[in-house]
């Protein structure tokens, strides 16, 4: 029978405690009976999901007394009242206290599962409420943000939380995919700017062409195509923060204008003759030595000192291997609930063979390694699916090899990819659309993936 719920049941007479646990047990609660209210008291905290039932006339502790206590414990618990004597001035009180219902004995047993049902849905409502509160709560901690338990973890978040209350800037200085965009971006979330833009850009995924206009805006006429007046990123996140990934590719001279705006904090828009005041945060990241870059000639030497005023180590995931399971298995629940899936933990030898790499990529690959752990579990559900439902193993084509004993786990899984998307393109003919509907991927992944794999369609019609 499905479990409806847990009530905590007081009543000092026991013939009629036992008459209510058994109705209440028979439609499917699970009930703890106390002879009175000193003892139930043990079991009630403010995290239990159940609901309380008692009589108010009781030695010792009284159901009015008791009701104070539980309130005490947790103000939003549920109390549901029964007494024999009741009168009117008595339940205007009790439910004034708190009580969630008031009943007067002798009351049919319908009366008391509407009560306790009723009092059970509110009370799993108000459990509901205090786990998203909870959920957003984390969500402003930084230790939500930038996970992991690791001695380079604790001191990067310790150094967060230090120059976030300040107004300097601040340089970045990691590997790629180590998380200089989300440090970056926690710099910002937890200092007194977080209200104002958050402003991002990629100097070297932005044209040299344009990245002056992108920066610091331009006027109408300034350059062929400008036809009116551009605000700049600077400009626009007047108040906020600029973060400028990547400075190391910012073209040398607009790295002249650039030091104006963390000397001056002053702009000119292209194409103008007046200054514009600019209150921003800069955060410059890279992943270059800026300093042998400046001797090489390539960066300004007097940039790269009014830069590096505090910098900002982030360490690459090689270095806090202790995080590696952590930040994978967070990484696997959100892929898992965008695919609507639930994931299996790793087996331990996958664990060690992830602790045991070196994550070149840091944790963007970490982080595509464990949505790849999450679609393989994805397709071996389709796998099992068919071949339940009778596949003929004979259909699988020579092209679709058996995944080998050697090779690394990404090369097995590519084997593996490889087999299951031969084996539906032969079940299916070569019909690409009911092969891409059946395994439940993109047609264009598909299409990607047989050409990766060298699959081609005239070989299964």
């Amino acid at each position: 029978m499905k479990n409806e719920g847990q009530v905590i049941l007081v009543d000092d007479e026991q013939l009629v405690r036992k008459a209510y646990q058994n109705d209440l047990s028979k439609n499917g609660y699970e009930v703890k009976a106390f002879e009175s209210a000193e003892k139930a008291l043990t079991g009630i905290t403010p995290d239990w999901p159940g609901i309380i039932v008692t009589d108010v006339v009781m030695p010792k502790m009284d159901g009015l007394a008791f009701l104070k206590r539980v309130k005490q414990i947790d103000d939003e618990m549920q109390v549901i009242l029964m007494t024999g004597r009741g009168d009117i001035p008595m339940a205007v009180q009790a439910v004034r206290n708190g009580a969630f219902e008031f009943l007067e004995k002798p009351f049919p047993t319908e009366a008391l599962l509407d009560a306790v049902r009723q009092a059970l849905e509110k009370r799993r409502l108000i459990m509901e409420i205090r786990k998203l509160k909870s959920q957003l709560q984390d969500q402003s901690r930084l230790e939500t943000r930038l996970i992991g338990t690791s001695e380079e973890a604790e001191r990067l978040r310790g150094v967060i939380k230090g120059v976030a209350e300040t107004n300097a800037d601040v340089l970045l200085f990691g590997e790629t995919g180590s998380g200089k965009d989300l440090v970056a971006r926690c710099l910002h979330d937890f200092s007194p700017r977080n209200k104002q833009p958050f402003v991002a850009i990629n100097c070297g995924a932005m044209p040299e062409t344009i990245i002056e206009s992108e920066l610091f805006g331009h006027e109408a006429g300034a350059f062929t195509g400008a036809n009116k007046r551009r605000i700049g990123k600077f400009e626009f996140a007047n108040g906020g923060t600029v973060y400028l990934d990547e400075i190391e590719s910012m073209p040398l001279h607009l790295q002249v204008r650039f030091l104006r705006v963390l000397q001056e904090r002053m702009i000119e828009r292209v194409g103008a003759n007046e200054s514009i005041p600019v209150d921003v945060r800069i955060i410059a990241a890279t992943k270059a030595d800026l300093k042998q870059e400046a001797d090489a000639g390539r960066f300004r030497m007097d940039l790269y000192f009014r830069l590096n005023v505090i910098q900002i180590p982030v360490p690459p995931l090689r270095e806090r291997r202790e995080d590696i399971l952590l930040l994978f298995q967070y990484f696997a629940n959100q892929a898992g609930n965008r695919m609507r899936l639930e994931v299996a933990p790793p087996s331990h030898e996958y664990q060690y063979e992830l602790r045991s790499r070196t994550w070149e990529g840091n944790v963007r690959e970490l982080k595509n390694e464990a949505e790849r752990y999450v679609l393989e579990q994805s397709m071996g559900r389709f796998h099992k699916l068919y071949k339940g439902a009778g596949t003929n193993e004979a259909e699988v084509l020579p092209s679709s090899p058996e995944p080998q004993a050697g090779g690394s786990f990404k090369d097995k899984l590519a084997q593996y990819e490889r087999k299951l998307l031969a084996e539906e393109l032969a079940r299916q003919k070569g019909n690409i659309g009911k092969t891409h509907e059946a395994l439940g991927i993109p047609r264009q992944t598909l299409c990607s993936k047989m050409k990766k794999f060298n699959l081609k369609r005239k070989d299964f019609i």
